[in-house]
């Protein structure tokens, strides 16, 4: 299996580099498994590049990311993209740009997210296939990376929403 790594497009912007396909099945997200592959980051605190705040992945994410309502009404692509780029979860923090924050309005939300919400833009890569056969070709995605903030300013991964698939010309296989 390749490294997942972090590489810039014409424009140098970060994209990360999403190495293989792991969970293969798009109407049908095996979502256990993504939330087992998530366990091994628990505890993980990784320093965004552009604002120099460390987040961490509690142990909330795994169920968070995998049972949000975003994950349970996504299908086709968007779900396969949002199970893969996994692999790369500690590369997305660390290149995520473009941060806005945005109060807790939700009772719910109250005791973890009393310091609000964190927003951050994050692209990623996944390889194109031709019949079961990995091509150079990758397709770039664009999605939310939503954090929470505790009321002691504590940060913590929550989950990726909003992922849509870019329109521009595949990302060739940057060495």
């Amino acid at each position: 299996m390749s490294e997942v790594k972090i590489v810039k497009d014409e424009q140098g912007d970060a994209i990360v580099l999403i190495p293989d396909i792991i969970f293969w099945n798009k109407q049908d997200i095996d979502w256990d498994a993504v939330k087992e592959y998530l366990k091994k980051y628990i505890g993980d605190i990784i320093e965004n590049k552009e604002t120099k705040e460390k987040i961490e992945i509690g142990t909330k994410f795994a169920d968070e990311y995998t049972g949000s309502k975003y994950s349970e009404h996504i299908k086709g692509a968007r779900a396969k993209a949002k199970a893969n780029v996994v692999q790369g979860i500690r590369e997305l923090i660390e290149s995520a740009t473009n941060k806005i924050h945005s109060e807790n309005k939700k009772s719910k939300h109250e005791k973890d997210a009393k310091g609000g919400w964190n927003y951050y833009t994050v692209r990623f890569a996944l390889p194109v296939y031709d019949n079961d056969r990995k091509t150079n070709e990758y397709n770039i995605y664009k999605g939310r990376l939503v954090v929470n903030r505790t009321k002691d300013g504590k940060l913590y991964l929550y989950d990726l929403v909003e992922i849509k698939k870019e329109a521009s010309t595949p990302l060739k296989n940057t060495k």
